[in-house]
């Protein structure tokens, strides 16, 4: 026991300083990792945090520190990289493509790329790699495009450098000093779909060398040696599909192409680009790849022919039929054009043909006699050449070219489209016709076309507007780029309508074109279109309104954005739909922009506050009129006219003694008692009584202020009655106004029953303080008192 207690106490500090040292340890791995990450943020920025790393023409010259496993695209393409070394990548284990093109490199280390089992896109081309090596691909099981061009390596080695890349897809290789192919180097490639090698000085080809690859769907070599030309083509014959060969000057081939092979051959298109052609090279050719029984399409892109076509007519017509099924020639410079003959005995060799394109070589015509003889023609694309009117009617003669159904002769020199019609109603079986880009310039008002004419492309022909020559069998019609403004054709068969870069305001009309599934108007003047205008094309699955100048107001915004069916029709929705109008959101996507209640319904918000204002002004009147208003402003005038004459009439104009105001009630009181006790009296007192000495047509207000100016006294005759009434508290309110302010001892307060001051309205307020402060008269019941009352009234108008 005592010796396993020394033993525990000894072991502590060694167990301690086992934890120091792995602690520094892991500290250093990440001070490491941590340099390193710093090391490539600042050696390439964009890799910070990023799946996607690009690092290309940053000048680096080594791969950076640092990479991590997060990085599925390493870019490092145009740097002055020049060696690959193994820990470079190591990290890097989840990488899918790296780009290395255009780099310094000439060395790989053997396991560089021992990491990169997931790798699917490697670039190293335009480097200075001086070999292959096999080893670097060994571990590149996912491999599918490798990318070797433009290095500086003469061979591929004793061996495939490619044993290992079993999902190999596409493979770029070859270089201007890349001279020889030996059998072999592609063993372990079974499948192709593209095989590019750049074999420009190829010397030495071993036969049997690409036979090892079962099947190529598209190999391009560029190659100027004819015998390794002649070896290619034998070895292909049963793997590639298509073969594409360029910079070749072709001699005249002698030995046949597919010597000791047999069909069935697998090659089925053959394009020659930027060759060189003789009369008598292209003539044996001819001959020669007649024996490709498989072989259905021919091309020559960019390549000169040197001759005038006088070719082995005789050799070709024994050699048998061709199985060539399509012809395609662009841009071919016949160098002696004018002076080229018009293949006559070559008419046997072309029954079978099925297309036939012809572009940008300076055509002007074809020979009726040959044209008669393309009787299976479907397809004849003379697109971009020197064809005119005159020579169309030669071209197109009677019964040539039976079988087409499909013309393009745009961008010639026609000038008339009514002989364009009539001479291409001449082709019984016709149903699509590009004429575009001719100047016709003038369009007649009936024309002569084929029967059964479905598509007609009029499109950039300078055509001022459309009328009834357009053919009303059409299916697709296009006349885009000729500034229309309108577009009011009926034509019930119509399912497509390209009318790109006119000049139209609005759609055109639905019920003319019934079955319209697909409309174009792009660039145009529209404007807006509205619900009615869409949904009357009942049919509609696609339109492109795109690139016109919108103005978004509200309506077709509504209905843009809430259309649900709309957003699945428009072509470009909703990038290319922008408004133009108002300034506030101009350049804005249509389908963004919302615009306020008020923007949006301005004429009903006009309309709203002009009905509040009238039920305002309607409410205000009938308020007047409940209370009387007009009546106080009127008092209101004349009171201050009153206000502005002198406080006392001149003498003169003094006519009564006294002005009576009572109540229409107290009528029989006033006149049949008052005014007859007053105006027979001795002397006889002057009344003044509204009923008997107003001016008549006068306003009541002026008639009762002026009676009261003409007057001594107001005799105010006070009951139940004058208080409650209209006409005292509304027509005498002003001139009780003038009489109180100008002096109150002219009134004179007859009290004909008992009245309490509470009773009196408000309006008559210094008629209760007068009341309250100033002795009244009042009438008694008694006969006795009676006389009393009137000799005091007398008195009282006397003063």
């Amino acid at each position: 026991m005592q010796y396993t207690s020394k033993m525990s106490i000894q072991a502590k500090p060694k167990s301690r300083t086992t934890h120091t040292w792995q602690v520094l340890a892991l500290y250093m791995v990440l001070a490491a990792n941590l340099s390193e990450q710093q090391g490539l943020k600042q050696a390439c920025p964009s890799c910070d945090a990023s799946q996607l790393c690009s690092c290309s023409s940053m000048g680096l010259d080594f791969i950076p520190l640092g990479l991590t496993p997060k990085i599925t695209l390493l870019n490092l393409a145009h740097n002055r990289i020049k060696r690959i070394q193994s820990q470079d990548l190591q990290q890097a284990v989840n990488l899918r493509a790296l780009l290395l093109q255009s780099n310094q490199i000439s060395s790989i280390d053997e396991d560089s790329f021992q990491s990169l089992a997931k790798l699917e896109l490697l670039d190293l081309s335009n480097n200075s790699l001086a070999h292959l090596s096999p080893l670097w691909f060994r571990h590149l099981f996912s491999l599918q495009h490798l990318h070797l061009q433009g290095n500086s390596y003469r061979d591929l080695g004793q061996s495939s450098p490619f044993s290992s890349l079993g999902n190999l897809s596409s493979l770029h290789l070859g270089n201007p000093r890349f001279s020889v192919i030996r059998q072999g180097n592609f063993e372990g490639i079974e499948l192709l779909h593209k095989l590019w090698i750049d074999g420009s000085n190829l010397s030495q080809y071993e036969q049997g060398s690409l036979k090892s690859i079962k099947a190529i769907n598209h190999m391009i070599i560029n190659i100027r040696s004819i015998n390794i030309f002649s070896e290619i083509v034998r070895d292909c014959l049963h793997s590639v599909t298509w073969l594409e060969v360029t910079e070749i000057k072709l001699p005249v081939l002698k030995k046949s192409l597919v010597q000791n092979s047999t069909s069935p051959f697998r090659i089925q298109k053959l394009t020659f680009k930027e060759a060189f052609f003789t009369d008598q090279s292209l003539s044996r050719a001819l001959v020669l790849l007649k024996e490709i029984t498989s072989l259905k399409v021919l091309e020559a892109i960019n390549c000169v022919l040197e001759g005038q076509g006088i070719w082995n007519t005789e050799e070709i017509t024994r050699s048998g039929q061709s199985f060539v099924e399509t012809i395609t020639i662009k841009k071919v410079l016949i160098q002696n054009f004018h002076l080229f003959i018009d293949l006559e005995g070559m008419e046997s060799q072309i029954t079978n043909l099925k297309r036939l394109t012809i572009t940008s070589s300076n055509v002007f015509m074809v020979p009726c006699k040959l044209a008669r003889y393309f009787l299976s023609l479907l397809y004849l694309d003379f697109h971009d050449n020197l064809l005119v009117n005159n020579r169309l009617d030669e071209t197109i003669c009677e019964g040539s070219w039976p079988s087409l159904q499909t013309l393009n002769l745009s961008q010639n020199s026609l000038k008339s489209l009514e002989k364009t019609a009539n001479y291409t109603s001449r082709l019984p079986t016709l149903n699509n016709l590009d004429i575009s880009q001719n100047n016709f310039g003038e369009i007649p008002d009936a024309c002569t076309w084929p029967k059964h004419l479905k598509y007609l492309n009029l499109s950039s022909t300078q055509i001022p507007k459309v009328t009834k020559c357009i053919p009303l069998s059409l299916e697709v019609l296009d006349v885009s780029g000729n500034n229309l403004q309108e577009f009011g054709l009926q034509l019930s068969n119509l399912k497509e309508l390209y009318l790109t870069r006119n000049q139209l305001k609005t759609l055109p009309g639905a019920a003319p074109l019934p079955n319209l599934v697909a409309l174009s108007v792009r660039r145009n003047k529209l404007n807006s279109f509205s619900k009615e205008e869409f949904e009357s094309f009942r049919r509609m699955e696609l339109l492109d309104a795109s690139d016109n100048h919108f103005i978004c107001s509200c309506e077709f915004l509504s209905f843009i954005q809430h259309e649900a069916r709309l957003a699945q029709v428009l072509v470009g929705w909703p990038d290319k739909y922008v408004c133009d109008s108002p300034l506030a959101v101009r350049g804005a996507q249509v389908g963004a922009v919302h615009l306020s209640l008020m923007e949006c319904h301005r004429s009903l918000m006009v309309s709203l506050i002009c009905v509040l204002m009238f039920l305002v002004i309607l409410l205000l009147v009938a308020v007047g009129y409940k209370y009387h208003v007009v009546w106080y402003l009127r008092m209101t005038w004349a009171w201050l006219q009153a206000k502005r004459k002198p406080k006392r009439a001149p003498p003169k104009d003094v006519t009564y003694d006294a002005f009576v105001s009572y109540s229409e009630n107290d009528s029989e009181w006033v006149e049949n008692t008052m005014v007859r006790e007053l105006e027979q009296a001795c002397p006889p007192f002057r009344l003044c009584l509204h009923k008997r000495d107003f001016v008549p047509g006068k306003w009541i207000v002026d008639n009762i202020i002026d009676s009261i100016e003409k007057s001594r006294k107001t005799l105010f005759v006070l009951s139940e009655h004058f208080v409650q009434s209209e006409w005292c508290k509304y027509e005498l309110d002003f001139s009780h106004f003038r009489l109180f302010d100008e002096n109150n001892d002219a009134a004179i307060l007859v009290l004909l029953e008992p009245i309490q001051s509470q009773a009196i309205p408000k309006r008559f307020c210094k008629l209760r303080k007068i009341m309250n402060t100033k002795t009244y008269l009042e009438w008694p019941a008694g006969e006795e008192q009676q006389q009393m009352f009137w000799e005091n009234l007398k008195r009282a108008l006397k003063s």
